[in-house]
């Protein structure tokens, strides 16, 4: 895996479920600026969603973007997605049959099975970053979810339930 990749994501819901989008950026080695051929985008807006499902969307375009397995350091602004993996929780679901601890099902299943080939695919590591911090990247993926939300030609998520 010798391609370095930095990827951002961030998902945004308009009510909790409403209207929801996700943004990512993905930069190839060093940042040189966002018409650079190093430098992608990606976001799309849901007519009725949740945050998380948004914030796992993000992450799951991104690293589906790659043609070929890389590194990549992912950031994300979302404790759900980034604790879901640091701490294992995404393994222990699926050893306990998508159950929880409190062995209630886990949400989003389908989005969390999209993610798991990903991941293998991939070297990840999953980091977090403070949202509306400050931080360039996060908040142009913050903007690309929130107008993708709040934009038109909405797609239905099949998968909320």
């Amino acid at each position: 895996m010798s391609e370095r990749v930095t990827m951002y994501t961030d998902g945004s819901c308009l009510g909790n479920p409403g209207p929801g989008g996700y943004g990512a950026v993905l930069i190839f080695g060093e940042y040189k600026g966002e018409t650079a051929k190093n430098y992608k985008e990606f976001s799309q807006g849901y007519k009725r969603t949740t945050n998380n499902r948004m914030e796992l969307l993000a992450v799951i375009v991104g690293l589906g973007a790659l043609k070929r397995p890389c590194a990549v350091s992912l950031w994300t602004d979302s404790k759900y997605v980034q604790q879901a993996i640091t701490q294992g929780w995404l393994k222990n679901w699926q050893k306990n049959g998508w159950k929880t601890a409190a062995k209630k099902p886990v949400k989003n299943q389908d989005l969390w099975r999209k993610l798991m080939p990903l991941i293998e695919e991939h070297d990840v590591t999953f980091n977090w970053v403070k949202g509306h911090s400050g931080h360039m990247f996060n908040e142009r993926v913050d903007d690309l979810a929130r107008d993708a939300a709040s934009g038109s030609g909405l797609l239905e998520d099949k998968g909320m339930e």
